[in-house]
């Protein structure tokens, strides 16, 4: 072999291991995302900024939460929606509860239960937890705020479980009931938890529709599969997550925020903050 085709075979050798420890590296990361989505409408005079957190699982950012709640603050949300399963059936609640420190007061939040709080058997202690941090509760009832001048109606149901674990009205009569209340001049926000319902959301028509639950399918190859596997959804979900618009109603599924707390890991699928904006229409057409 001549010095040059050595160098060459060396060289190769060298390209394939860093592109491998790249993509090994790529693979697993878990480091937190800021997933940001945009969204323009004629149903609003100014532009709303919510930050989605779902699926926490009570997993650890930091030490009591600095990495996400630093993370919120950068974005300056208007408003934080807690999509469910912030707690877990297994972790103990010290994360929840330094995050619920770190933003109680600062913005005003919503939540909605997910399945692995009713799992956990503990659910009057998990709503109390929220409540005692002055995070408003969403179980088939809704809040109208205003941002701005512009207001905003924030609606929730529970998860499917609470019929099971704690005797709440199924989603459907959720549902109803909401349509009875909710002001016609509001932008209207439908959280929650479970994404795979959105033909069931779509009959109601709320503007936007805030989701988790699927984790992002957990592993996924960007491009190609968008999801391997989600609860509930089975194998290559249709709503692992990103934003899916229906009839001019769009749905927003956030992959979550879950880490040490799931058996599988993550592959190419960091977990996410998601910051949605929302933005006039007429802002648009005056650029």
């Amino acid at each position: 072999m001549t010095l040059d085709m050595h160098n060459m075979t060396g060289r190769i050798k060298r390209f394939v291991f860093l592109s491998a420890a790249f993509l090994f590296v790529a693979a697993f990361d878990i480091r937190l995302h800021i997933k940001h989505y945009e969204i323009t409408t004629d149903q609003t005079t100014e532009t709303l900024r919510i930050a989605l957190l779902t699926d926490l699982h009570s997993c650890k950012y930091g030490k009591d939460g600095e990495t996400l709640i630093r993370a919120i603050d950068s974005q300056q949300p208007d408003l934080i929606l807690l999509g469910g399963d912030i707690c877990d059936d297994v972790i103990p609640d010290d994360n929840v509860e330094a995050l619920l420190k770190g933003i109680s007061g600062r913005y005003p939040c919503y939540y909605v239960t997910g399945n692995h709080e009713y799992w956990s058997g503990r659910i009057d202690d998990i709503l109390e937890l929220f409540r005692s941090y002055h995070v408003t509760v969403l179980n088939g009832s809704s809040d109208t705020i205003k941002i701005g001048t512009q207001p905003v109606t924030v609606c929730g149901v529970t998860d499917p479980d609470a019929v099971t674990y704690a005797g709440a009205a199924d989603i459907r009569s959720q549902l109803d009931a909401l349509s009875d209340t909710r002001p016609p001049e509001c932008y209207t926000l439908l959280l929650a938890h479970r994404p795979e319902l959105i033909g069931l959301y779509l009959q109601y028509d709320y503007d936007l529709v805030l989701s988790g639950h699927a984790h992002g399918g957990q592993w996924r190859l960007p491009g190609i599969i968008n999801g391997l596997y989600a609860p509930d959804q089975g194998w290559f979900p249709r709503y692992a997550g990103g934003m899916y618009v229906k009839n001019d109603q769009v749905m927003i599924v956030s992959r979550g925020l879950a880490r040490e707390s799931t058996k599988v890991p993550r592959i190419f699928n960091r977990p996410e903050l998601v910051i949605v904006t929302v933005k006039p229409a007429i802002e648009d057409r005056n650029k």
